[in-house]
């Protein structure tokens, strides 16, 4: 089998395997539509590819996912370089997510986070102040969950030890959250 036939059973097979998810994702999808429903935010936050995830599904609620809708506020943390270096600089790379989720959080907003291995520091404090603060999250994870097990409200874990079969999934599934939520969203 070619190099290629390889990598398409994989994903297939680990794209299958989100069927087990769907209790999950009920949960994400009632979440995120009362935040949004309920004149709340998004925070979202990644590293890496999962960052590119992140804006990604920021834009899916700030511009349309499929419907001619309002735009609702989704903000992807990895977007502000200033943000970014800053508390990198001032305190630590570990506290880039956790600070703007301290600055920006009110009750009702959502964090919704993703990461593959489960254990990026930055994600985790994120994921600490959320609670912290008093709002729920949402964590898009991989591989066994990693120390990120059993810090977010709901939990959309992936299991693949592949990193770029863990993102192809992440894909298929914020885009299965915004083809549900959408619909239970206001119109203009």
């Amino acid at each position: 089998m070619s190099r290629y036939e390889e990598s398409i059973r994989a994903s297939a097979a680990t794209i299958e395997s989100l069927r087990n998810l769907e209790p999950s994702m009920a949960r994400a999808v009632e979440i995120v539509a009362r935040c949004l429903g309920g004149g709340h935010k998004l925070l979202i936050a990644g590293n890496g590819g999962s960052a590119a995830d992140a804006a990604h599904f920021a834009t899916e609620f700030v511009v349309r996912f499929e419907q001619d809708r309002q735009a609702f506020p989704a903000i992807a943390l990895a977007e502000s370089s200033s943000a970014l270096t800053a508390t990198g600089n001032d305190y630590s790379f570990d506290e880039i997510f956790a600070r703007q989720v301290k600055a920006f959080a009110h009750q009702g907003d959502v964090l919704v986070v993703f990461t593959t291995s489960g254990k990026s520091k930055n994600i985790l404090k994120a994921l600490d102040a959320a609670r912290a603060v008093g709002i729920e999250s949402i964590a898009f994870l991989g591989r066994d969950g990693g120390a990120a097990r059993g810090k977010a409200t709901v939990e959309l874990v992936v299991v693949s030890n592949i990193t770029a079969r863990i993102q192809e999934a992440h894909k298929v599934l914020l885009h299965v959250l915004c083809e549900a939520v959408e619909p239970l969203l206001p119109r203009e």
